[in-house]
């Protein structure tokens, strides 16, 4: 077997990851979501957005968009502990991490002032960056002020996990796997009965020194 030596950017990112679990309380929360209706309303939209704007409304971007609607109403989850006092924000700089070519490694660039944006420009704010970072065109002011992250492991199928936060950050949100589940609903006539939905496993990982695990909770209701 051969032994590759740790490039600059692996290393950079151990650094990161270990640093982050040595200074934050990592805490992560997970909640499952019917993704019946951003289904329906993603099937609508894509070959309007494809054939007008050249973007697709990925599931990624609806997410992208609740989530920033939602952390309005949790300042903690998209603020940062530094030293003894707590800052809020009335902004999102949102990272999203991308894996490079060829897995050489994962970059977080980041869509400023979301908060601003439509689901169209979330949407195509998140498809530019993320073709800067896998053809390695990102400037340092794309890798920098994130406020809070998202990352999308699911797109390789898995349907859980724990994502480490990136510092100073006090949040990452984790997306997973959509797969179709059987799922307990109302019928006309209020009865539960078993349908089938696509559901999707969404992770909130916190800094339990900012964020406590009821405040988590409530943020991942919101956000379904």
């Amino acid at each position: 077997m051969l032994f590759r030596s740790v490039t600059a950017m692996r290393r950079g990112i151990a650094d990161h990851m270990r640093r982050s679990l040595d200074t934050s309380a990592h805490v992560t929360s997970a909640i499952e979501v019917d993704m019946s209706r951003v289904v329906a309303a993603r099937e609508q939209l894509k070959k309007e957005y494809q054939a007008a704007y050249g973007v697709n409304p990925t599931y990624l971007s609806f997410i992208a968009r609740a989530t920033v609607q939602t952390l309005k109403d949790y300042p903690y989850v998209n603020g940062e502990l530094r030293g003894d006092s707590i800052i809020t924000r009335s902004y999102v700089n949102l990272g999203i991490a991308v894996e490079l070519k060829d897995g050489k490694g994962l970059i977080v660039p980041v869509l400023k002032n979301v908060e601003t944006m439509n689901l169209l420009g979330i949407a195509k704010g998140i498809a530019e960056i993320a073709a800067k970072a896998r053809d390695k065109k990102l400037l340092p002011d794309d890798v920098q002020g994130g406020t809070f992250t998202i990352t999308n492991p699911g797109g390789y199928g898995t349907f859980h996990g724990t994502p480490v936060i990136s510092q100073p950050q006090s949040g990452i949100l984790g997306t997973y796997a959509l797969v179709k589940r059987p799922w307990v609903i109302q019928d006309e006539l209020g009865q539960d009965v078993i349908a089938i939905r696509p559901v999707m496993n969404i992770t909130l990982t916190y800094d339990h020194r900012l964020v406590d695990g009821a405040y988590a909770g409530r943020f991942l209701k919101e956000l379904r």
